[in-house]
């Protein structure tokens, strides 16, 4: 996989006051510890032209720290050790890149079919030179037998069982999708699980993340399917589906 190298230059001017995210809070410190100027310059792109681009409305600027970035990193302590993320219908990062922030052993990928936000993922893969992150435009179906992941995550994407026909079918075997959700997460789960056993599912539960730096913690339903069938290739399944050639009888 191809992955941003670019790394952030010292020398980047600060931008204009009235395009800044509010200060930091002291939760964030201790959230993104070593990358909390990356964290900050993130919240700024996203208070700037994150909000002229239609990225995040611009009421959402004063609560960017609490309800989005802190909001989403937290997910992090969900994920094991050096997986494999994709972030479905990424938007403007969320939670991918919080994510990345929080957690460089991660790999993430982060998906979005649309190209104007796919050009602002990409400039701010640059501009925080995340080189464990990667932007892949494309719907998640387009996707499918391309890209495959440990871990599924998805934010104010679409109902719980549509997304989950999304970002189920990207998981490896044993894999797992963290949906972020808010107070009818454990209805719409219930309401789900027909469907989410039929896309392989194998457990689903709410958790909730963030004790000690948000307030309310954040919810997620976390969904994990069970052993994944190895693809058959197109060429392999043609060969299989062939009728034998008729046989001219012997003179």
């Amino acid at each position: 996989m191809m992955f941003h190298v670019k790394r952030q230059d010292d020398t980047t001017p600060d931008p204009p006051a009235d395009e800044r995210a509010p200060e930091a809070p002291e939760a964030a410190a201790r959230l993104f510890g070593a990358n909390l100027d990356r964290a900050i310059r993130y919240a700024d792109m996203l208070a700037g032209p994150g909000v002229r681009r239609g990225m995040v409305g611009p009421r959402e600027v004063g609560r960017l720290w609490e309800r989005h970035l802190l909001n989403c990193g937290v997910v992090a302590e969900l994920i094991a050790e050096n997986a494999i993320v994709h972030d479905v219908g990424s938007g403007g990062g969320l939670p991918g890149i919080p994510l990345a922030l929080v957690r460089p052993d991660l790999r993430i990928t982060l998906v979005e079919p649309l190209l104007r936000r796919t050009t602002f993922l990409d400039e701010v893969v640059d501009e925080l030179g995340l080189d464990n992150v990667r932007v892949l435009r494309g719907r998640a179906e387009e996707v499918r037998g391309r890209t495959w992941a440990d871990v599924v995550t998805a934010r104010a994407v679409a109902p719980l069982a549509k997304l989950a026909g999304w970002g189920l079918p990207l998981l490896a075997s044993g894999g797992e999708m963290l949906a972020l959700k808010g107070d009818s997460a454990a209805d719409e789960l219930l309401e789900s699980e027909a469907d989410l056993r039929k896309l392989g599912a194998v457990s689903w539960a709410v958790a909730h993340a963030g004790a000690g730096i948000v307030d309310p913690l954040t919810t997620v339903v976390r969904v994990r399917i069970g052993t994944v069938a190895p693809k058959e290739s197109k060429a392999a399944k043609a060969r299989r589906t062939a009728k034998p050639a008729r046989r001219r009888p012997a003179r």
